[in-house]
């Protein structure tokens, strides 16, 4: 019997109630929960601790049981840092997949962009060369997350996003975001400029060039091996 196909009362009713309500809402108490979908307390608690490594709920003790919006996010992560773990060779094969990802939604989601995202990418840049330029040097790991991400902000696709924030948690974990040769960083944020000037001129297509330059840097950066977990 394939586990991932066993029914789930609870995921079921999530997905109904889902579809019926707007964003998260509570749900009711475990005991009440139980009778209404015909399934005993210990069954369901099994399935609830399945909801929420998937992301679909949150438990607390003084709120009980509440249904999340719905993020691809938990699912990616849950399954890549335990291939990471078993072979950090993965990491690279993740990484490559995501390259390839937003090489093919740029003009999708470059196009989609509002004039307020522009000022925030540019904003970004401003900040990631303040911290470049300062005394201390401070790596600007956060604004590289959120440059990325913002771009692809409004694909309206929660599959994309969610792959591309796990590639960031996997960045994170493997501890390239305390890389610090310094020219390579400013070899990426140059890059970043470009592709934020082509994004505000319209020209999408030098952006694209840019983006895909710019995407190599990591397998060539100085010292580059596999992160080690």
């Amino acid at each position: 019997m394939n586990y991932w196909r066993v029914p789930s009362q609870f995921l079921a009713y999530l997905a109904k109630s889902a579809q019926n309500g707007h964003g998260d809402e509570h749900l009711p108490a475990m005991n009440h929960l139980s009778a209404e979908l015909g399934v005993s307390v210990a069954r369901l608690r099994e399935q609830l601790e399945v909801a929420k490594a998937l992301g679909f709920v949150e438990v607390r003790p003084r709120t009980g049981i509440r249904r999340l919006p719905y993020r691809f996010l938990p699912a990616v992560w849950q399954s890549l840092s335990y291939a990471i773990k078993i072979d950090p060779k993965n990491f690279e094969a993740f990484a490559d997949m995501r390259k390839h990802l937003e090489a093919s939604y740029w003009h999708q989601a470059v196009a989609s962009l509002t004039e307020e995202d522009h000022r925030a990418l540019l904003a970004l840049v401003e900040r990631a060369w303040e911290k470049l330029r300062g005394t201390p040097i401070r790596i600007p790991h956060e604004e590289h997350r959120q440059f990325h991400l913002l771009i692809y902000k409004r694909l309206g696709n929660p599959f994309v996003l969610g792959i591309l924030e796990a590639y960031w948690e996997a960045y994170e974990a493997s501890g390239l975001n305390v890389y610090a040769d310094y020219n390579y960083l400013q070899e990426v944020w140059t890059y970043h400029q470009k592709m934020v000037d082509a994004i505000c001129s319209g020209d999408l297509d030098a952006g694209y060039q840019a983006l895909l330059t710019h995407t190599d840097l990591l397998y060539h950066r100085p010292g580059a091996n596999s992160p080690e977990w």
